[in-house]
């Protein structure tokens, strides 16, 4: 975590029990952890044109449920990073343990009837939820909350691979690109959390354009956005072959490959200069290969890209 000395900004000193790496207010008087706040879009526009794409297409309500809670995520982690206010930390850190259970509601009733409401899940997955909230709210210990997200995401991550062995091998790229996105952001996180004081040291004698490729935790939201939004789309394709939608998978090398291109180039060479054209680049990307790559029908679930074979 990062060291206390940091500059005062708008929102005063920190009261939240977590202050990350990112030195605070340095880029902007207003936002305390600058980098940490902005690389938040990955986790809200994308999820939120999923959520209108999936109703447009009337599919279950539930994926309408994943993807809003993956853009609740986004604006939590935004406010949180903003301000670093215990409140604010909250409206971050608990949507990920709620948002998680419509994950895993969705993968474990994945081969049921459609329209079916399983209430033995609800009703455990609801209990968890306000457990693990009222035991946070008494006992502030940020390594409880990770433990308990954690959980969540262990119990994914065996069923998908499940699912993806025995039931429908052929989704195993999409499943493992998930994955694997995923755990990439994982690792950085915890380099950031590590290493922070040789980051923060680093930092000072790099050029900026360098030094903010090594906001970590930044790419920690870049990368777990990307792969929850991959897990919500494959998800969303196990569902629609057990219902006999007649799904259609073309997976795209080509998309995380210039996705992180775009990425690289706008944290390398980005500066506040640049804001209005670093924030669209990061929006756009993924708005663009969003139809292309993503789209959702009442009988198909295709992923392909302009071009593929």
């Amino acid at each position: 975590m990062a060291p206390s000395a940091d500059r005062q900004g708008y929102w005063g000193r920190p009261t939240s029990t977590l202050d990350w790496c990112e030195e605070n207010y340095v880029a902007s008087f207003y936002i305390a952890e600058f980098w940490n706040t902005v690389s938040n879009l990955i986790m809200i526009l994308p999820p939120i044109y999923g959520a209108v794409q999936t109703f447009r297409d009337g599919l279950e309500f539930r994926y309408i449920c994943s993807f809003l809670g993956l853009a609740a995520v986004g604006v939590g982690s935004w406010c949180f990073h903003m301000t670093l206010i215990y409140e604010m930390q909250l409206l971050d850190e608990l949507p990920m343990i709620y948002s998680t259970c419509v994950f895993v509601y969705c993968l474990y009733e994945c081969f049921k009837e459609e329209n079916r409401v399983g209430l033995l899940p609800i009703t455990l997955l609801l209990i968890f939820s306000v457990s693990v909230t009222v035991v946070y709210l008494q006992w502030k210990e940020p390594v409880f909350h990770q433990v308990m997200y954690g959980a969540l995401v262990a119990s994914l991550v065996m069923r998908s691979v499940f699912i993806v062995t025995w039931v429908y091998p052929w989704l195993r790229s999409l499943c493992y690109t998930s994955l694997g996105v995923f755990l990439l952001g994982f690792l950085l996180w915890n380099i950031d959390n590590i290493f922070c004081d040789t980051l923060r040291t680093s930092r000072q004698t790099l050029p900026s354009g360098v030094g903010v490729v090594t906001q970590f935790h930044a790419w920690w939201h870049i990368f777990t956005g990307l792969g929850s939004y991959l897990h919500i789309i494959l998800s969303l394709q196990i569902r629609s072959t057990y219902l006999k939608h007649r799904p259609n998978v073309k997976v795209c090398p080509a998309l995380t490959q210039h996705l992180l291109l775009k990425y690289i180039h706008s944290f390398v060479y980005g500066s506040l200069h640049d804001l209005p054209s670093l924030i669209l680049t990061m929006s756009s990307s993924f708005m663009e290969f969003g139809p292309r790559c993503t789209l959702i029908h009442r009988r198909r679930v295709e992923m392909t890209c302009e071009g593929a074979d």
